[in-house]
């Protein structure tokens, strides 16, 4: 007994059909009258509508149908398509490399688009709005320092790292950028209240005022107790 492995049958060029779908192709290459052959095509993409009848309605939907016919046929297939045949230079395009930035960054933990802002400042002047920029760019500076250090860094620190990326083409205001208070506050833990904290609050202290009206309320509820029991 002759027995039929997947991997002794031909490629599937378009897996996502199934072996089923493409011996129904490879049928349609073996029938000799062309217009029978176009019938049997037709057949074969109502089925493959079939296996996803959501797409149906969508405006290509047909054409990717007999484009996926073709392809499964090998670009063998000869019937009378309503679409454009497609050849294999259209559909196997090779895709064009897309080039891979290779710029080094000099303080990871800045980013590199805080090196370009900053040389972008030193190019297009303006005393107020390089103020204004530097001071925005130094506390980012400062919040991306905590966040990789878990420590509020110095400013003579963030003077220095400005003046390395602007290429000292900056002209810093450092009595305004030393005075750059905090973005971050410093988180502690949650102080749990002592043992018993609680309790002394919800009960008074004994010989305090409130303590004397809880102990006259209850007498009292006694007294009416007793009286009713009588």
């Amino acid at each position: 007994m002759k027995k039929n492995y997947n991997y002794t049958r031909r490629k599937l060029y378009l897996p996502e059909y199934g072996r089923h779908i493409h011996e129904m192709v490879d049928s349609l290459l073996e029938i000799e009258d062309r217009a029978e052959r176009t019938r049997q095509a037709k057949a074969v993409i109502a089925v493959m509508g079939n296996l996803n009848p959501l797409l149906r309605d969508t405006a290509d939907f047909a054409h990717k149908l007999w484009d996926h016919l073709f392809i499964m046929s090998d670009f063998q297939l000869d019937v009378d398509s309503p679409y454009a045949v497609p050849t294999r230079q259209d559909v196997m395009v090779k895709p064009r490399p897309l080039p891979y930035p290779q710029s080094r960054i000099v303080f990871k933990h800045y980013g590199k688009y805080v090196a370009r802002m900053l040389k972008q400042i030193a190019e297009e002047g303006g005393e107020y709005s390089t103020e204004r920029a530097v001071d925005n760019i130094a506390r980012f500076m400062r919040a991306k320092s905590f966040e990789y250090n878990h420590e509020h860094p110095n400013n003579e620190i963030i003077i220095k790292d400005i003046k390395q990326m602007a290429d000292n083409g900056i002209r810093l205001d450092e009595v305004a950028l030393n005075n750059i208070r905090n973005d971050y506050k410093q988180t502690h833990p949650q102080q749990h209240p002592q043992k018993g904290g609680k309790r002394q609050a919800q009960h008074p202290q004994k010989g305090g005022k409130n303590a004397r009206t809880m102990q006259m309320k209850n007498r009292a509820k006694n007294n009416q107790r007793h009286n009713t029991q009588k």
